[in-house]
């Protein structure tokens, strides 16, 4: 019997990359895309077959075995225990379970391990907390991570289509009737990804600092981010500097590095080779690069981290959680 596999979200921008990494995936499965009311009736070909979009009330009807939510946290929070009630697995991209005790934050290169039968809902991490994580993860494990300070220039593809469209707009005209962003976005850099909190950080500089916590399981790590919006397509960059509890080799940094799985070391500085943006476009990789002692402050270093948020940041990181489910035959 074929895998029943639901989309919510199918036709938002990573519902379609997640779209585009299943049609390359073995798994024999029935596929069922559901979006919002706007799209339902809407047809997408995948894998040269046609299939008509359909709202949620129709897809919870199918009963699938795995739910992949990429629709938002209202939805999720709306929906997902509901799926969770007819015995679906929900893997989840949105914030609305990422810091609930009750559900696991997975990547699966660091924690899968952690996921059992009866886990129903999971939460796929924010994009640039899976990036910060994948490299954090092995050093700490080492060196002990004492403090971390990350700022990331996140793509404008983070915040969806409408984002995309005003920097679109913005290059070709000057300027954009439909403004996603406070300010305009081409030609600039926007020190805000989110909202606004009481403490002054943005939702996003706040997700990085706790997912990460909650992933690596170590709450005695001091993290603080600032996060901003760059014109970029391809990926989201981060400049991490991490001071660590014992005592450090570059060297040694890097052959850890070299043999994580999933992270892909590109430190030759003398050549000019670097992880960019656009170069992780449409890779599943995490890059890491411009490795280098902080020579101001003991046992610290500088990293340059770089991937493909709408990838592993997304809808990689939510198909990989999907097969360990189908590997381990929860489903």
């Amino acid at each position: 019997m074929k895998l029943k596999l639901g989309i919510v979200g199918a036709t938002g921008m990573v519902g379609r990359v997640m779209m585009k990494i299943l049609e390359k995936e073995k798994i024999l499965f029935d596929l069922y895309l559901s979006a919002s009311h706007r799209s339902i009736g809407n047809e997408i070909f995948f894998k040269g077959k046609s299939y008509k979009i359909i709202g949620i009330n129709e897809l919870i009807l199918k009963k699938p075995d795995i739910v992949l939510f990429s629709a938002g946290s209202i939805i999720s929070k709306n929906w997902a225990e509901k799926f969770f009630e007819i015995g679906s697995y929900v893997i989840d991209n949105s914030s609305a379970w990422r810091m609930d005790p009750e559900k696991k934050l997975i990547i699966p290169e660091i924690n899968s391990f952690l996921l059992e039968k009866k886990d129903k809902i999971i939460a796929n991490p924010n994009c640039s907390t899976i990036q910060l994580a994948m490299i954090l993860n092995p050093l700490h494990k080492i060196f002990s991570i004492k403090r971390v300070i990350v700022s990331t220039y996140q793509s404008v593809t983070g915040t969806g289509k409408k984002a995309l469209d005003q920097l679109e707009e913005e290059k070709l005209k000057g300027f954009s009737k439909k403004k996603i962003y406070p300010y305009k976005i081409h030609q600039n850099v926007i020190p805000q990804c989110d909202s606004f909190l009481k403490n002054g950080y943005t939702i996003e500089e706040m997700k990085l600092i706790n997912e990460t916590k909650k992933i690596i399981n170590d709450n005695s790590i001091s993290i603080t981010a600032t996060s901003v919006r760059v014109p970029v397509i391809g990926g989201h960059s981060e400049s991490v500097n991490i001071t660590f509890r014992k005592n450090v080799k570059i060297n040694y940094i890097k052959e850890i590095l070299n043999k994580t799985k999933g992270v892909i070391v590109q430190d030759d500085p003398v050549n000019n080779i670097y992880p960019m943006p656009i170069f992780s476009h449409g890779k599943d990789e995490v890059f890491v690069g411009r490795i280098r002692k902080d020579n101001s402050c003991k046992n610290s270093i500088n990293i340059w981290i770089v991937s493909d948020n709408l990838r592993k940041g997304s809808a990689t990181n939510a198909i990989q959680i999907a097969k360990f489910l189908i590997e381990k035959k929860y489903v």
